[in-house]
């Protein structure tokens, strides 16, 4: 699998943007905007979640967590809370999906966090100052590109190097004990 880029994300975030503005402007038409905002955060982090799992290198588990997510997404539906609750429950199902499939550590999975919420914070901001659907998507998504900079584990450099040495060490005694082993069983006969 090829492994998503920056520009990626940027097409990405462009394509939601402009599919969430005008869907919600054509379905607003014929229904409440209560509920096509909610099937358009349900439909976009739908797609969102299958791109990710076209650029996910782990193969494992996809179905299981599509499942998971179709039935987290029909609950929430179903118990129908407010707005901004049912708009954090999908953003944090898209957190897990990324941290499950682009992250090993918890460290890179905090950073991921902190990037949904700073993309959050732009919608928002965005949002509240222009009125715009399509700003406010395109801010969130347009954040949201950055988790291609997270390495797959922040683990601390100076602690893999303190490992090191000691593999090498566990190893060279192993090669002594099978070279004295050896020794001892080419002098009995």
């Amino acid at each position: 699998m090829k492994q998503p880029s920056f520009f990626e994300g940027v097409v990405v975030a462009l394509v939601a943007s402009v599919a969430g503005g005008v869907l919600y402007t054509a379905l607003t038409t014929q229904f409440a905007g209560g509920a096509v905002l909610r099937l358009l955060i349900a439909g976009i982090a739908l797609g969102y979640i299958i791109y990710l799992f076209s650029r996910s290198r782990e193969r494992i588990g996809r179905l299981t967590a599509l499942g998971f997510w179709t039935i987290a997404a029909s609950a929430i539906w179903w118990l129908a809370p407010s707005l901004p609750l049912y708009l954090l429950v999908h953003l944090g199902l898209i957190w897990l999906i990324r941290s499950l499939y682009f992250y090993s550590s918890v460290l890179s999975a905090l950073a991921d966090l902190a990037i949904g919420g700073l993309g959050l914070a732009a919608a928002v901001w965005a949002s509240i100052h222009t009125g715009s659907l399509f700003l406010s998507i395109w801010c969130f998504f347009l954040l949201q590109t950055l988790f291609v900079a997270i390495p797959a584990s922040l683990e601390h450099k100076a602690s893999r190097r303190q490992r090191a040495p000691d593999r090498e060490d566990r190893f060279q005694r192993a090669h002594r004990t099978a070279e004295s082993a050896v020794r001892k069983l080419s002098s009995i006969r």
